[in-house]
């Protein structure tokens, strides 16, 4: 999807938050469309720019919020103090994102169905530990069969896709995996106090 369909559905649900991820290189020009768009969240990967924080401010500078993610093969160390604490959220792909530019800034994403990688799991863990504060995002192959392993690393932002879209009864899906979440995050701030 790009910015042409994101337009029609910010005029269709007014005040909607499009969380956008933007698998594409040199995200750094998409930006704008994005925000003209309605972007409230402009996620680009880690791996398809040399110069992240100038991207962070430029995201920030046209009023939307900045996420940065990174791929199954790309440690979470890569992503540094600085970069981390200029962003908003840090996503930890579990599956492996396919980049494409098109002419409209349009881009495929990952394709979906495709398998959790677990060994992922661990980056979250400690993203979540060198940066307790922070909005973790988990996409990629995340369903009920993988939310406890997610949520339980630290993970407080999940994108499902195939395990929603392909559910009989996906309000059940999305209510199990809030819930998940809720849990773990509670867990989690026992922990710290």
């Amino acid at each position: 999807m790009g910015a042409p369909i994101l337009s029609c559905v910010s005029k269709g649900i007014p005040g909607i938050f499009m969380d956008c991820h933007m698998m594409v290189a040199q995200p750094e020009k998409w930006v704008d469309d994005i925000a003209d768009a309605g972007g409230a969240l402009y996620c680009f990967h880690l791996e398809a720019t040399t110069d992240p924080l100038p991207l962070i401010d430029a995201i920030h500078a046209r009023k939307m919020k900045a996420g940065v993610a990174i791929s199954p093969d790309t440690p979470s160390t890569a992503i540094t103090d600085e970069v981390a604490e200029s962003a908003d959220m840090l996503l930890v792909m579990t599956v492996y994102p396919e980049f494409t530019i098109r002419s409209n800034a349009s881009a495929s994403a990952g394709r979906g169905g495709q398998k959790f990688l677990e060994r992922c799991v661990p980056k979250v863990s400690e993203l979540r530990a060198r940066f307790p504060n922070k909005d973790i995002e988990v996409d990629g192959g995340v369903g009920p069969k993988t939310i406890d392993v997610c949520a339980d690393a630290g993970s407080n932002v999940i994108v499902a896709g195939t395990a929603i879209f392909g559910a009989s009864e996906p309000e059940n899906v999305i209510a199990l995996l809030k819930a998940k979440v809720e849990i773990a995050q509670a867990k989690i701030a026992a922990q710290r106090s």
